[in-house]
């Protein structure tokens, strides 16, 4: 009898310790503010030997990690391999130019993004754009360096508590003239173009899901004394 009502007590404080767990668990509205991500797509050149996007296209894959200052501003670092090629003048062969991308981008979300919770305006979706700066290493062997200006829109959607999924357009402003390596060739074939205001442009269409962690911080009350 006696241990029936010890179990008793324990089984009351195992309830009662769930209910509370799950109490403060649902009280805690804060959002997450940093993400993971993986994403993969295909990408594209334009340039002198290549005149329209979204031909002669290759594939592009990379991760990427976003900082969320609030439901409206993000700033994400990502970084993608990207494969680009065009075809020959005067020939079936192709040229192909390998690269390694680095940027840094400024987002702006047109809806208040989030969980939507005790905010209706904010959704767990939303349209948005981006611009920045990045860096390629690019060539046979990565020993080539170029600057681009990378801009775009997007499509951010969270379906889960940590989950989510992004799609995104990515246009990329380059610096440079020769992300077709051909002048070791003495530019026989004219891929490179003698206005500098003609440089070249790449791009992707990715596809990625992301993780979300690392909540943020609870004021801190005593600070304020």
């Amino acid at each position: 009898m006696h241990a029936n009502r010890i179990y008793g007590v324990w089984l009351v404080c195992l309830l009662f310790c769930g209910t509370a767990t799950a109490a403060v668990r649902s009280t805690d509205q804060r959002p997450y503010v940093c993400e993971f991500g993986v994403q993969g797509g295909i990408g594209y050149y334009c340039g002198d030997a290549a005149e329209h996007v979204f031909t002669n296209v290759r594939e592009t894959y990379g991760g990427h990690f976003r900082y969320k200052f609030d439901p409206r501003w993000a700033l994400q670092v990502k970084g993608l391999y990207h494969l680009i090629q065009g075809p020959m003048p005067e020939s079936e062969e192709k040229w192909k130019t390998h690269m390694v991308n680095v940027d840094a981008m400024a987002e702006f979300n047109f809806i208040r993004f989030g969980r939507r919770r005790f905010d209706r305006k904010m959704k767990p979706y939303t349209p948005y754009i981006f611009a920045g700066v990045g860096m390629s290493l690019y060539g046979e062997s990565f020993d080539r360096f170029a600057v681009y200006i990378p801009v775009g829109i997007g499509f951010k959607w969270k379906f889960a508590e940590h989950w989510g999924m992004n799609i995104a357009w990515q246009h990329n402003i380059y610096t440079v003239d020769n992300l077709e390596c051909r002048d070791v060739w003495g530019n026989t074939w004219d891929l490179n173009g003698s206005n500098w205001l003609n440089c070249d442009v790449t791009g992707q269409l990715t596809l990625g899901i992301v993780f979300e962690f690392g909540k943020l911080r609870k004021p801190c009350k005593t600070c304020q004394y």
